[in-house]
């Protein structure tokens, strides 16, 4: 692992005139206005699960904290047969974009396979599953699967082919996984497994001399334990963080399939233990950013407990019953933690279901029921839009209420948000106490998104161009790059040449009409087996008086930025575009095969072009 060592500042200049810096101009950009408008997707089905079709606006009555709110758009959605997506303008060689492409009719649905919080033994019933419910998928269905492990993969995207999906779910990458955060991979972190501390314990007895290396061991299980769920919740978080980002720009309602053993959004002190308060942890600040997400783009989660019905492991068949005949009061605890952990692990569920307006299915093994059940409900729904009377942003959590005007009707909405400015990224709570040296680092949206193999997040959409520059293979790496110690030369070096629009971009306007830009870019290079080698990241800012700026808002920013390569071997380079001022980000990848036999380019310095 190495660090970055700083980041520089330049003036980043705009292109009046997009031919001018050499790049072909984008399509139409996406205006993300800072607006107060709320939308909220209502499901409404009958007490059989059936959806229920034919609804008017004056059925509905949306309230929040309380208060009537008025509708202003009303929008019946049916399952319908995949449109085709329309298709992007063509690119010059070497372009690349991360616009996303996909059909702008009806849901689009997401199977997320938690191969991080799901048990072996578990996800291989998953994948069984899961081939029953595409044998018999209605036409027209839009899929995408994703997997989680330490980081999120897109490994199969859009298509209504359900041949294509069961040709995925049959190759290496349907296998089943082994987490690399449980205690026990295969059958999972069992409250009623012997652990050392147990085994400990039988064979000394009633010592007292031995007392304290007892307790002193269950409190180091303890930490250890605590500190692989904070690692899953951590990376559970940022996987979703990075979803919904990728998410966003693609229109309509987005259902999410999530088969996992879940995980606790927070670890409660153990009173059992010498020090209590040790293995106590909070994502609560992570799940309240990716809440804000999920809704914002128009995402539903449907957890589904991939472990089915579960019973608690001291009756299973597997335990002998030895550790309980020796110690009676083991059991008590055991069945009493048991029912905690699941019920807790539940409640996460439960809590990212409401949260979205998804629906949790729990302790049921009809995990292709659970499929069809989740992707009909949220292919049925009603998107409702309001401008709430309380125009305040203050960060508080704002109930939401709809009620309708027709009895015996379920209804499944998200029950809430959070007042955040939608234009600033979320102010996180500082921690009590300092951070363990061990601990994971603290979440950062763009280092996520610029993992090697994941989605391409489309908050920021750009263009790049990369080529390789001519000449021969140098000994060192070019300027401001971070290079792997472990990596040797000859390097060859590569030049990305980004273009993006204004209009993405959240710029401050401050009291003298000067609009305030910051813009990060980041590029990484990744070996064939993930490894990061080298990484180029330079930030940007710029002031632009008002009428220069509104004259090139149909204009776009331009900026080159080199990287070296080491000379033999495959490669894969990452790039990735921040706005600083919202939290707003995009992200590409793209084989260096793809583009190292174009024409090489005459070395250009790393700074943004100004005309």
């Amino acid at each position: 692992m190495f660090r970055l060592h700083g980041m520089s500042f330049l003036f980043l200049a705009v292109c009046a005139q997009p031919l001018l810096c050499g790049q072909t101009a984008l399509p139409a950009p996406t205006i993300h206005a800072q607006s107060n408008l709320v939308v909220v997707d209502v499901t409404v089905t009958d007490a059989h699960g059936n959806p229920i079709h034919g609804l008017a606006q004056a059925d509905f009555t949306v309230l929040e904290d309380g208060h009537p709110q008025t509708i202003k758009n009303f929008e019946p959605h049916v399952s319908t047969h995949a449109a085709q997506p329309a298709p992007l303008p063509q690119l010059p060689a070497g372009t690349f974009t991360n616009r996303p492409v996909a059909p702008d009719a009806g849901a689009l649905n997401i199977l997320v396979l938690d191969k991080l919080n799901t048990p072996m033994k578990d996800q291989g019933y998953v994948i069984q599953q899961l081939k029953a419910y595409l044998k018999g998928m209605p036409s027209g269905t839009r899929v995408a699967i994703f997997g989680l492990t330490t980081r999120l993969q897109l490994l199969q995207g859009f298509t209504s082919d359900p041949s294509t999906l069961r040709n995925f779910m049959d190759g290496k990458k349907g296998l089943p996984g082994a987490s690399v955060a449980m205690d026990n991979a295969v059958s999972g972190d069992n409250a009623g497994a012997e652990t050392i501390s147990d085994t400990v314990s039988d064979m000394i007895g009633d010592d007292p001399d031995a007392a304290t290396i007892l307790a002193n061991l269950q409190q180091f299980e303890a930490e250890q334990q605590s500190f692989m769920l904070q690692l899953r919740a951590r990376y559970t978080l940022d996987a979703f963080n990075l979803l919904a980002r990728y998410l966003e720009n693609l229109p309509g309602r987005k259902n999410v399939l999530w088969f996992s053993g879940s995980f606790p959004i927070s670890i409660l002190p153990d009173g059992d233990l010498q020090n209590p308060f040790a293995v106590v942890a909070d994502s609560e600040d992570e799940f309240r950013e990716t809440a804000d997400l999920l809704t914002r783009a128009q995402v539903a989660v449907y957890p589904i407990d991939a472990r089915g019905l579960m019973v608690a492991p001291m009756t299973d068949v597997s335990n002998n019953g030895n550790r309980y005949a020796k110690n009676p009061g083991a059991y008590a605890k055991d069945n009493s933690k048991f029912f905690q952990q699941t019920a807790a692990e539940h409640g996460t569920m439960q809590q990212m279901a409401e949260a979205t307006g998804g629906k949790a299915y729990v302790n049921t093994n009809g995990l292709t029921d659970a499929a069809a059940n989740a992707i009909e409900q949220g292919s049925n729904y009603y998107t409702l839009t309001y401008s709430p009377t309380n125009t305040k942003w203050k960060g508080e959590y704002r109930k939401i209420s709809v009620k309708l005007d027709q009895p015996d009707v379920v209804t499944s909405y998200r029950r809430g948000y959070y007042a955040d400015n939608p234009g600033t990224p979320l102010q996180r709570s500082q921690p009590a106490a300092p951070q363990a040296k061990d601990a994971p680092p603290p979440y950062d949206a763009l280092r996520a998104a610029m993992l090697h193999g994941g989605p391409f997040p489309a908050q920021v959409v750009f263009e790049a161009t990369v080529r390789r520059v001519a000449g021969d293979p140098e000994p060192a790496v070019a300027d401001g790059n971070h290079l792997n110690p472990k990596i040797k030369g000859p390097f060859v070096r590569y030049v990305a040449h980004y273009s993006l629009s204004p209009s993405d971009l959240a710029c401050v306007t401050d009291a003298n009409l000067l609009h305030r830009c910051r813009v990060e870019f980041v590029a990484n290079l990744y070996d064939a087996d993930g490894t990061l080698l080298n990484v180029q990241a330079n930030g940007l800012a710029t002031a632009i008086d008002d009428a220069r700026y509104n004259a090139n808002r149909n204009g776009h920013f331009a900026y080159n930025q080199q990287i070296s390569v080491p000379a033999k071997g495959q490669f894969y380079l990452r790039l990735g575009v921040s706005d600083m001022e919202s939290g707003r980000l995009g992200a590409l990848e793209l084989p260096l095969a793809a583009v190292a036999k174009l024409p090489p380019v005459q070395s250009q310095a790393p700074a943004a072009e100004k005309h």
